[in-house]
């Protein structure tokens, strides 16, 4: 049997949101396989995309790689009725950056039937924001190979010497290219650099060993 229409129309959207993140909030309906279904226009402007060329494809889409995986594992917990809702920070990707944000997500069950029918994302609006939103570095081919290695080799907390014969390099080399990571991140230490390297979407998220999202490699 079709599982009944639970929300019929952007109107219904904005209502069902309403109060998350104010009068204005980027919602999607997701079905039950996280593909995009309906979308309001504040979601449009959000990802610069028409609604017809955002239904039909999957939410995770939208979000950077480093964040799919903790995010599918919130949804799947959802789906299995351990939860009714949940809220996190995720980076959301668009044509050309990235920015941090708070995401909250709740479970649709229509009518009597108990198994989640949809399930509503909700977003801040992208009207309206200002220069402490969360906006992150565009994509790009920020590293080469070794500056990935080593980062990953910093964030495991792998110290100069033994990071130097790992990659056979000399102490100076390693050095040579933290310095270099620490001017291309605009941190001052290694501790920083690696938190940085995280807010951004750089470092995965819920890896270990650390691991430098393929994307950002030259």
């Amino acid at each position: 049997m079709d599982r009944p229409n639970v929300l019929d129309g952007t109107g219904a959207l904005d209502a069902a949101a309403a109060g998350v993140y104010g009068s204005h909030t980027s919602v999607a309906c997701l079905d039950p396989t996280l593909t995009i279904q309906q979308v309001n226009q504040d979601f449009d402007r959000r990802f610069g995309s028409p609604a017809q060329d955002l239904c039909g494809r999957p939410f995770c889409d939208l979000v950077h790689p480093s964040v799919r995986q903790p995010l599918m594992q919130q949804f799947s917990r959802m789906l299995e009725g351990k939860r009714h809702r949940f809220a996190t920070e995720v980076i959301t990707v668009g044509r050309d950056t990235a920015h941090t944000l708070p995401l909250t997500a709740m479970a649709v069950r229509g009518g009597h039937l108990p198994d989640v029918s949809a399930i509503l994302v909700m977003l801040p609006a992208a009207d309206g924001e200002g220069a402490d939103s969360g906006v992150v570095v565009p994509r790009k081919k920020l590293l080469s190979e070794v500056d990935a290695r080593i980062l990953e080799g910093i964030a495991a907390g792998v110290s100069t010497v033994p990071l130097a014969s790992r990659l056979y390099l000399s102490r100076q080399g390693v050095e040579y290219h933290v310095s270099g990571l620490l001017r291309k991140l605009k941190v001052p230490n290694r501790a920083a650099l690696v938190s940085r390297a995280y807010s951004m979407g750089v470092l995965k998220v819920g890896t270990w060993p650390p691991k430098v999202v393929e994307d950002f490699v030259k």
